[in-house]
Formats: C-alpha cells, structure tokens, sequence
C-alpha cells in the first residue's frame, strides 16, 4: 500500500525561500529533507538570516548535498563559527537518494531547494524540489498568465 502524501509540510517558521525557482523551473514533485547544521549555523537560521537564492542541490556518493546556500556567521559566534558556504548534508532515506539520482540522470533534471523552515517540533528542514528547467518562451507564458490573472482580479472587484 502506497504511503499517504502530506497536504502540506508542517513550516512553523520559514527562514528562507527561493521564489524565483518557481519561475524558472517546472516543479514536479517536492519532499521535506532534514539538513545537517552545526550549532552556529542553527543559531543564525533561528535568527532568520540565511539565503538559498543561487542554492542547489547534488548527489554525489549516495548522500545529497546542499551546494551554495549561504548561512552567514552567527554574530555572538566564537573562533568555533561556522562556514557561511559550505556544503551541507540533507537527510533523506536511501529509496528517495535513489528516486531523485534516477531523475537527475534523466535528461533536464534537477534538485531546487523551495525553503529552509523549521518544523513543529523545531528542526530545521529543506523543502527540496524535483524539477525541470523552462525555456525563454515559457517563461513569458508564465508572466502572461499571472498578468491576465491580476487583470480579471482587478475587473472582478471592480464590477461587484
């Protein structure tokens, strides 16, 4: 019997997200990923600071890595402070390192970071996205329809 999906993840407080991916990708399926933080790291992300615009994320020896998400150094942090940009470890199960390495392999695949939040029981999580790249003329598509959709918005409360 197949696993009952979640309507919605659990985010209780959101630190960062990456808008713009949703604009340049088609995303077609999205999973909650522990991530691996150092004290400092948690610290900083508590205080809401932390960006995954440019993040990705990569497989590599069966574990999935977060590249290029910037935690910046907690400010009260001692000669222990962290790295802001290096790689973090996402937690996932083998079958889903799997799934998402057969994705990539395919042709256009690839792994977005939606969010960093942390959950009800306060643990960080990375909403992590399987999605494929639009091209220019899909993207205009895509300006197009949210631009009618603001339009018929506007002409609908104006004619109430």
């Amino acid at each position: 019997m197949a696993r009952p999906t979640h309507a919605a993840f659990d985010k209780k407080k959101v630190v960062a997200e990456n808008r713009r991916a949703r604009f340049d990708y088609y995303i077609e399926d999205t999973t909650e990923a522990g991530i691996a933080l150092t004290g400092t790291e948690v610290k900083s992300l508590r205080f809401g600071e932390g960006s995954i615009a440019e993040a990705y994320a990569e497989v590599k020896n069966g574990e999935v890595w977060l590249i290029n998400s910037n935690v910046p150094e907690f400010s009260h942090g001692n000669r222990f402070n962290h790295v802001p940009k290096r790689p973090r470890k996402l937690l996932l199960h083998e079958r889903e390192i799997a799934r998402f390495t057969g994705a990539v392999e395919r042709k256009g695949m690839t792994l977005v970071p939606l969010s960093i939040y942390f959950n009800g029981r306060g643990r960080a999580k990375v909403e992590l996205a399987l999605a494929k790249g639009k091209n220019v003329a899909d993207k205009r598509a895509t300006i197009k329809e949210r631009d009618w959709k603001r339009d018929q918005a506007r002409i609908m409360r104006e004619n109430k």
